[in-house]
Protein backbone atom coordinates (compact mmCIF):
# COMPACT_ATOMS: atom_id res chain seq x y z
CA UNK A 1 0.00 0.00 0.00
CA UNK A 2 1.50 3.33 -1.04
CA UNK A 3 2.76 5.87 1.48
CA UNK A 4 0.79 9.08 1.87
CA UNK A 5 2.10 12.59 2.26
CA UNK A 6 1.40 14.20 5.64
CA UNK A 7 -1.34 16.33 4.08
CA UNK A 8 -3.05 13.39 2.39
CA UNK A 9 -2.74 11.27 5.52
CA UNK A 10 -4.38 14.04 7.55
CA UNK A 11 -7.27 14.25 5.06
CA UNK A 12 -7.70 10.48 5.05
CA UNK A 13 -7.84 10.39 8.83
CA UNK A 14 -10.39 13.21 8.80
CA UNK A 15 -12.53 11.20 6.35
CA UNK A 16 -12.27 8.13 8.51
CA UNK A 17 -13.19 10.20 11.56
CA UNK A 18 -16.41 11.31 9.89
CA UNK A 19 -17.27 7.67 9.17
CA UNK A 20 -17.22 6.91 12.92
CA UNK A 21 -20.32 9.14 13.26
CA UNK A 22 -22.81 6.41 14.12
CA UNK A 23 -20.43 4.33 16.21
CA UNK A 24 -19.70 7.46 18.26
CA UNK A 25 -23.38 8.43 18.43
CA UNK A 26 -24.27 5.03 19.92
CA UNK A 27 -21.11 4.68 22.00
CA UNK A 28 -23.09 3.37 24.99
CA UNK A 29 -23.11 0.06 23.08
CA UNK A 30 -19.83 -1.82 23.40
CA UNK A 31 -20.24 -4.30 20.53
CA UNK A 32 -21.51 -2.40 17.49
CA UNK A 33 -21.70 -4.64 14.43
CA UNK A 34 -21.95 -3.35 10.86
CA UNK A 35 -23.96 -5.48 8.43
CA UNK A 36 -24.09 -5.29 4.64
CA UNK A 37 -24.50 -7.54 1.62
CA UNK A 38 -23.12 -8.04 -1.86
CA UNK A 39 -24.94 -9.58 -4.79
CA UNK A 40 -28.62 -8.73 -4.52
CA UNK A 41 -28.87 -7.70 -8.16
CA UNK A 42 -26.99 -10.28 -10.26
CA UNK A 43 -28.59 -12.94 -12.44
CA UNK A 44 -26.31 -15.66 -11.07
CA UNK A 45 -24.48 -16.71 -7.94
CA UNK A 46 -25.15 -16.24 -4.24
CA UNK A 47 -25.98 -13.23 -2.15
CA UNK A 48 -23.29 -12.79 0.51
CA UNK A 49 -23.57 -10.84 3.76
CA UNK A 50 -20.83 -9.53 6.00
CA UNK A 51 -20.95 -8.59 9.67
CA UNK A 52 -18.07 -6.80 11.37
CA UNK A 53 -17.24 -5.33 14.78
CA UNK A 54 -14.31 -2.93 14.50
CA UNK A 55 -11.97 -1.77 17.24
CA UNK A 56 -12.14 1.99 17.75
CA UNK A 57 -8.37 2.19 18.28
CA UNK A 58 -7.40 0.25 15.14
CA UNK A 59 -6.87 2.38 12.03
CA UNK A 60 -7.71 0.94 8.59
CA UNK A 61 -6.67 3.50 6.01
CA UNK A 62 -8.77 3.76 2.83
CA UNK A 63 -11.66 1.74 4.26
CA UNK A 64 -14.82 2.81 2.48
CA UNK A 65 -17.98 1.55 0.78
CA UNK A 66 -16.80 -1.41 -1.29
CA UNK A 67 -18.43 0.08 -4.41
CA UNK A 68 -16.08 3.08 -4.14
CA UNK A 69 -12.97 0.92 -4.02
CA UNK A 70 -11.03 -0.81 -6.77
CA UNK A 71 -10.79 -4.60 -6.74
CA UNK A 72 -7.11 -4.28 -5.85
CA UNK A 73 -7.88 -2.04 -2.88
CA UNK A 74 -10.64 -4.36 -1.64
CA UNK A 75 -8.25 -7.30 -1.78
CA UNK A 76 -5.67 -5.31 0.20
CA UNK A 77 -8.22 -4.32 2.83
CA UNK A 78 -9.76 -7.78 3.20
CA UNK A 79 -7.00 -9.37 5.34
CA UNK A 80 -6.43 -6.11 7.23
CA UNK A 81 -10.08 -5.98 8.27
CA UNK A 82 -9.93 -9.62 9.37
CA UNK A 83 -6.76 -8.98 11.37
CA UNK A 84 -7.88 -5.76 13.04
CA UNK A 85 -11.59 -6.42 13.62
CA UNK A 86 -12.76 -7.54 17.02
CA UNK A 87 -14.93 -10.11 15.24
CA UNK A 88 -16.52 -10.70 11.85
CA UNK A 89 -18.77 -13.16 10.07
CA UNK A 90 -19.89 -14.14 6.57
CA UNK A 91 -23.29 -15.50 5.53
CA UNK A 92 -24.15 -16.98 2.14
CA UNK A 93 -27.47 -17.78 0.47
CA UNK A 94 -27.14 -19.62 -2.83
CA UNK A 95 -29.24 -19.25 -5.97
CA UNK A 96 -31.51 -22.14 -5.02
CA UNK A 97 -32.39 -20.36 -1.76
CA UNK A 98 -32.95 -17.10 -3.63
CA UNK A 99 -35.35 -18.84 -6.00
CA UNK A 100 -37.17 -20.55 -3.14
CA UNK A 101 -37.72 -17.65 -0.72
CA UNK A 102 -36.93 -14.57 -2.93
CA UNK A 103 -33.89 -12.34 -2.90
CA UNK A 104 -34.96 -10.14 0.03
CA UNK A 105 -35.59 -13.06 2.37
CA UNK A 106 -32.42 -14.77 1.15
CA UNK A 107 -30.50 -11.59 1.96
CA UNK A 108 -31.98 -11.51 5.46
CA UNK A 109 -31.04 -15.17 5.94
CA UNK A 110 -27.44 -14.47 4.89
CA UNK A 111 -27.30 -11.46 7.22
CA UNK A 112 -28.55 -13.49 10.19
CA UNK A 113 -25.93 -16.13 9.42
CA UNK A 114 -23.20 -13.47 9.25
CA UNK A 115 -24.23 -12.04 12.64
CA UNK A 116 -24.33 -15.54 14.13
CA UNK A 117 -20.82 -16.25 12.83
CA UNK A 118 -19.62 -12.93 14.27
CA UNK A 119 -21.08 -13.92 17.65
CA UNK A 120 -19.32 -17.29 17.49
CA UNK A 121 -16.01 -15.58 16.83
CA UNK A 122 -16.56 -13.31 19.84
CA UNK A 123 -17.25 -16.38 21.96
CA UNK A 124 -14.13 -18.18 20.71
CA UNK A 125 -11.92 -15.16 21.34
CA UNK A 126 -13.24 -14.30 24.80
CA UNK A 127 -14.37 -17.65 26.16
CA UNK A 128 -17.69 -16.01 27.02
CA UNK A 129 -21.05 -16.22 25.29
CA UNK A 130 -21.26 -12.83 23.59
CA UNK A 131 -23.13 -11.31 20.68
CA UNK A 132 -23.32 -7.81 19.21
CA UNK A 133 -25.46 -5.45 21.27
CA UNK A 134 -26.26 -3.14 18.33
CA UNK A 135 -26.47 -3.75 14.59
CA UNK A 136 -25.91 -0.88 12.19
CA UNK A 137 -27.25 -2.05 8.84
CA UNK A 138 -27.11 -0.68 5.33
CA UNK A 139 -30.69 0.53 4.89
CA UNK A 140 -32.53 -2.55 6.19
CA UNK A 141 -34.01 -3.94 9.38
CA UNK A 142 -33.35 -7.67 9.59
CA UNK A 143 -36.39 -9.69 10.71
CA UNK A 144 -36.04 -12.64 13.03
CA UNK A 145 -33.24 -11.18 15.13
CA UNK A 146 -33.52 -9.89 18.69
CA UNK A 147 -30.55 -7.51 18.71
CA UNK A 148 -31.33 -3.78 18.54
CA UNK A 149 -30.87 -2.48 14.99
CA UNK A 150 -30.33 0.87 13.28
CA UNK A 151 -30.98 1.06 9.53
CA UNK A 152 -28.76 3.68 7.88
CA UNK A 153 -29.49 4.81 4.32
CA UNK A 154 -26.26 4.64 2.29
CA UNK A 155 -24.73 3.22 5.44
CA UNK A 156 -21.81 1.61 3.62
CA UNK A 157 -20.56 5.10 2.77
CA UNK A 158 -21.36 6.60 6.19
CA UNK A 159 -20.30 4.01 8.75
CA UNK A 160 -16.91 2.32 8.94
CA UNK A 161 -18.45 -0.78 10.50
CA UNK A 162 -20.86 -1.17 7.58
CA UNK A 163 -18.09 -0.34 5.09
CA UNK A 164 -15.95 -3.13 6.58
CA UNK A 165 -18.87 -5.56 6.28
CA UNK A 166 -19.41 -4.49 2.68
CA UNK A 167 -15.77 -5.16 1.76
CA UNK A 168 -15.84 -8.59 3.41
CA UNK A 169 -19.03 -9.55 1.59
CA UNK A 170 -17.90 -8.19 -1.77
CA UNK A 171 -14.49 -9.90 -1.73
CA UNK A 172 -15.93 -13.26 -0.67
CA UNK A 173 -18.61 -13.12 -3.36
CA UNK A 174 -16.22 -11.99 -6.11
CA UNK A 175 -13.84 -14.82 -5.25
CA UNK A 176 -16.72 -17.30 -5.46
CA UNK A 177 -17.71 -15.98 -8.88
CA UNK A 178 -14.13 -16.30 -10.12
CA UNK A 179 -14.15 -19.95 -9.04
CA UNK A 180 -17.49 -20.46 -10.77
CA UNK A 181 -15.92 -19.05 -13.93
CA UNK A 182 -13.58 -22.05 -13.94
CA UNK A 183 -16.58 -24.40 -13.90
CA UNK A 184 -18.69 -22.47 -16.40
CA UNK A 185 -16.23 -20.45 -18.53
CA UNK A 186 -18.71 -19.74 -21.31
CA UNK A 187 -20.56 -17.15 -19.19
CA UNK A 188 -17.68 -14.85 -18.20
CA UNK A 189 -18.45 -14.83 -14.46
CA UNK A 190 -14.92 -13.72 -13.55
CA UNK A 191 -15.46 -10.51 -15.49
CA UNK A 192 -19.03 -9.47 -14.63
CA UNK A 193 -19.55 -11.46 -11.39
CA UNK A 194 -23.00 -12.57 -12.52
CA UNK A 195 -24.49 -9.14 -13.19
CA UNK A 196 -26.69 -8.67 -16.22
CA UNK A 197 -24.18 -7.23 -18.65
CA UNK A 198 -24.73 -7.42 -22.39
CA UNK A 199 -22.11 -10.16 -22.68
CA UNK A 200 -23.68 -12.19 -19.87
CA UNK A 201 -27.17 -11.95 -21.33
CA UNK A 202 -25.86 -12.96 -24.77
CA UNK A 203 -24.17 -16.03 -23.25
CA UNK A 204 -27.30 -16.87 -21.30
CA UNK A 205 -29.38 -16.78 -24.46
CA UNK A 206 -26.82 -18.88 -26.35
CA UNK A 207 -26.09 -21.53 -23.73
CA UNK A 208 -29.13 -21.40 -21.46
CA UNK A 209 -28.80 -21.18 -17.68
CA UNK A 210 -26.21 -23.10 -15.68
CA UNK A 211 -26.72 -24.41 -12.13
CA UNK A 212 -25.77 -21.11 -10.44
CA UNK A 213 -28.24 -18.95 -12.39
CA UNK A 214 -31.18 -17.58 -10.47
CA UNK A 215 -34.20 -18.97 -12.29
CA UNK A 216 -36.45 -16.33 -10.75
CA UNK A 217 -34.26 -13.59 -12.28
CA UNK A 218 -33.74 -14.80 -15.85
CA UNK A 219 -37.19 -15.37 -17.31
CA UNK A 220 -36.82 -12.48 -19.75
CA UNK A 221 -33.58 -13.82 -21.17
CA UNK A 222 -33.93 -17.57 -21.66
CA UNK A 223 -36.29 -20.48 -22.08
CA UNK A 224 -36.18 -22.66 -18.99
CA UNK A 225 -36.45 -25.69 -21.26
CA UNK A 226 -32.80 -25.03 -22.13
CA UNK A 227 -31.71 -25.49 -18.50
CA UNK A 228 -28.44 -27.39 -18.14
CA UNK A 229 -27.61 -29.65 -15.20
Amino acid sequence: MRRLSEEKLKKERERLGLMWEFEDKYSEYSLICGVDEAGRGPLAGPVVAGACILKRDEEILFLNDSKKLSEKRREELFPEIQEKARAYGIGIAGPEVIDEINILNATYRAMREAVDMCSLMLERKTGRKLCPDLLVNDAVNIPGISIKQIAIVHGDARSLSIAAASVLAKVVRDRMMIKYDEEYPEYGFAKHKGYGTREHIAALREFGPCPIHRRSFIGHFTDEQQTKG
